[in-house]
């Protein structure tokens, strides 16, 4: 079982300028979903973005500390974008 603190420090860790929010899907600690705003996502597809965030948490979801990972990601102009259409 891994917290949503641990989730977002191992994110953090390889994304230094990432902004994270970490929900617990279950409340069991290993299903989460994260969305990750983070300028290393410039001009990269959709894919290459999730696989930045699954290299940061690979030892986690390796061990199956967490077993499943929904990801959002945007760079901070996407995210600018989303924010003000909500």
């Amino acid at each position: 079982m891994v917290s949503p603190d641990q989730v977002e420090a191992m994110i953090k860790a390889k994304m230094p300028d990432a902004q994270i929010q970490v929900q617990d899907l279950t409340g069991g600690g290993d299903h989460y979903q994260v969305t990750v705003v983070s300028s290393q996502f410039e001009g990269k597809r959709l894919v290459q973005q999730h696989q930045l965030v699954y290299g940061a948490v690979q030892q986690a979801m390796a061990t199956e500390a967490i077993h499943a990972l929904a990801l959002k990601t945007y760079t901070p102009q996407d995210w600018e974008s989303a924010t003000k259409q909500g």
